[in-house]
């Protein structure tokens, strides 16, 4: 019985670890082009590694203008953060 407790907790502390951006899902006629969106950003100051389309979210990992390590979750039509992890 412990052994299953203890599985039920790790798969949920992982769970939780790898949740999602909750963007909206918009027409994909209405989505920013991705080109524009990288573009956009790096005109912020971010330094792209990798661009890539998760769900109804724009996610990028990469650089801030500061050096700093992020991960940030965009919304596909507005370009606005909907989550975002600074190192």
């Amino acid at each position: 019985m412990l052994k299953v407790l203890a599985l039920c907790v790790a798969m949920g502390v992982s769970g939780a670890a790898f949740a999602k951006a909750d963007c909206t899902a918009h027409p994909k006629s209405e989505w920013m082009k991705e080109s524009d969106a990288k573009a956009q950003l790096e005109s912020q100051g971010y330094k792209i590694r990798k661009f890539k389309v998760d769900g109804n979210c724009y996610e990028i990992y990469g650089h801030d203008k500061d050096g700093k390590k992020v991960e940030i979750y965009y919304d596909t039509k507005t370009l606005a953060v909907v989550k975002s992890e600074v190192e």
